[in-house]
Order: structure tokens, then C-alpha cells, then sequence
């Protein structure tokens, strides 16, 4: 069983055959569907069912002529907006037909790696080698099965104008560092020499989360999982119709970035409201846009 299941209102399914109905009901009810050759006689093939705004399964398989072969299946969360412009490079996970992204993010400052939501599409354009030709953005997305809702950091105007012009220095200079400009390299070295000396004369005395904005790290085993604090920029409570369990869909400015995560009520601690700040670990997703045909 999917452990995000629950993420996006499915927090009381406890058997395997109550997942197979659900799936079963995905296949017969689809939303969305995405298909692409294989070979002359069986195509790769994605059903999608939404279950409330933006959000539902996808369940993945074979189709050929005795029918549909489930290999996998997913819960998803599609985003909005842009996230990020970076040049991606995507790998296939394992046997399956699944996917991860890696994009190189100066703003996060490590290499971003997410779960691939439209395979199918991909693989399409694979099989056309149009990838990739054009300017192609990427939307990322989160999915959360534990959070918790922080107060933000008071700050004057001038500190903000401040901090966006020092982060608008920093990203130039891992810019010109990538490049193998020296002069770069031994500013963000002492940079870092200098954040280091302040927050270790500020942790004596404060708590780490008023010292710390906003951050995004890889957590645990998963190259795909990550621990994140941002800033809360709108947030929107939806009802899973199939369960009734409610869910929050938050947009968040992490690390300068924004995108969307989703979390069960029953999972969150806190009452999430613009300006505050979600702490928790999610799942991370990504949607490439390619132009439309």
C-alpha cells in the first residue's frame, strides 16, 4: 500500500483488497488518460482519476491484446505556476516504467530529485526525440504526511529588501562559481565561513527557526523525499469526496521558490494561514509542461 495514499484523503484504507477496489473503480472511472507504443501489439498506459482539486491516482500499466496489466500505481498532486526553468535530466527507476528528474537549482544549493507524474508524456516525446528542444519549465508539487504549522519571523521592510538583494548576489556568484570563476568560489567560501561564525554565536542564545527563513534538504532513504520550511503564501481546504476527509493545499516560498504540497487535516498540527510557516516533510513531484501538440 502507498503510503501518500493518505495525503490526499485516503488516510482510512488498512487492507490491500480495500486498494484494489479502489484502483479498480480508478480504471473503470478515469479522468485522464495518456497512452504511448511500446511495440506493434502493447502500449504503456496511464489512467488518472482526480479525487478533489488537482489531486487523485494514477495507476500504470500494460495494454495489449488480452487487456490492461497494472504495474504500479500513484498518488499525485499537480501544481501551479512554474517552478523552475533548470535543464533536467530524467532516469528510469528500476523495471518499471517510472521516472525521476533531476534538476540543479542554485536556489536550493543541491540537486533537486523528483517523481516524474507524467511518464507517459514523456516517453511520447522520447519516442519523437523532440525533448527537450524547447525551453521547458517544470512544476513542482509535494505531497505530506506529517507537518506542523511554525509563526513567521518578524522582520522590518529593510530586512526583506535586504535579504532579496543578498540572495540575488548569492545566486550570481554560484553562477559564475559553476563556471570555475576562482574569484566567485572564495566569496561563497567565505560567505559561508562568515553565515557559519553568526549562527553559532545567535544558536546560544535563540531558537534555530527564528534564525532560519526557510529551507529545503534531502530527508532520509528516499532520493525523492525532503524536509522543508517555507513561508505560506495562500492556502485552500478541500474535501476528498470518495472519503470525506479534508485536505489542505498550501502554495509555499521555500528557498525562493514556489510551489504546492497537500496534506490530511488528520496529519497536520496547526492551523495553516498566510504568513505562517509549514514545516514538514513531503514527497516531491514534478509535472515537466512540453508544449502543447
Amino acid at each position: 500500500m502507498h503510503s501518500y495514499l493518505r495525503a490526499i484523503g485516503f488516510g482510512n484504507l488498512k487492507k490491500e483488497s480495500e486498494v484494489d477496489k479502489l484502483m479498480k473503480e480508478v480504471f473503470r472511472d478515469y479522468t485522464e488518460k495518456n497512452s504511448v507504443k511500446k511495440d506493434k501489439t502493447s502500449a504503456f498506459v496511464e489512467y488518472s482519476r482526480d479525487f478533489g482539486n488537482d489531486m487523485g491516482i494514477t495507476i500504470c500499466g500494460e495494454m495489449d491484446e488480452e487487456g490492461f496489466h497494472q504495474e504500479y500505481y500513484f498518488p499525485y498532486f499537480r501544481g501551479s505556476g512554474i517552478t523552475t526553468r533548470e535543464n533536467l535530466v530524467i532516469e528510469k527507476q528500476g523495471s518499471r516504467e517510472s521516472f525521476a528528474g533531476v534538476c540543479e537549482d542554485a536556489r536550493v544549493g543541491v540537486s533537486l530529485i523528483f517523481y516524474l507524474q507524467n511518464a507517459a508524456r514523456y516517453k511520447k516525446e522520447s519516442i519523437l526525440q523532440q525533448l527537450f528542444q524547447q525551453n521547458i519549465s517544470t512544476t513542482f508539487s509535494g505531497l505530506s504526511i506529517q507537518g506542523k504549522i511554525l509563526l513567521p519571523i518578524c522582520k522590518s521592510e529593510e530586512q526583506l529588501i535586504s535579504d532579496r538583494e543578498a540572495s540575488v548576489k548569492r545566486n550570481q556568484m554560484i553562477a559564475k562559481a559553476r563556471m570555475g570563476d576562482e574569484e566567485a568560489i572564495e566569496s561563497l567560501t567565505l560567505d559561508d565561513i562568515d553565515l557559519y561564525s553568526m549562527i553559532s554565536q545567535r544558536i546560544q542564545e535563540e531558537d534555530v527557526f527564528s534564525i532560519v527563513d526557510t529551507f529545503f534538504m534531502p530527508y532520509g532513504m528516499e532520493c525523492d523525499q525532503y524536509q522543508i520550511l517555507g513561508i505560506i503564501n495562500s492556502v485552500s481546504k478541500v474535501v476528498n469526496p470518495y472519503t470525506r476527509e479534508i485536505i489542505y493545499q498550501m502554495n509555499l516560498e521555500c528557498n525562493e521558490m514556489t510551489f504546492d504540497i497537500c496534506i490530511n487535516q488528520k496529519d497536520l498540527l496547526g492551523e495553516p494561514e498566510a504568513g505562517r510557516r509549514f514545516k514538514g516533510v513531503i514527497w516531491l513531484q514534478g509535472y515537466i509542461n512540453f508544449p502543447e501538440d
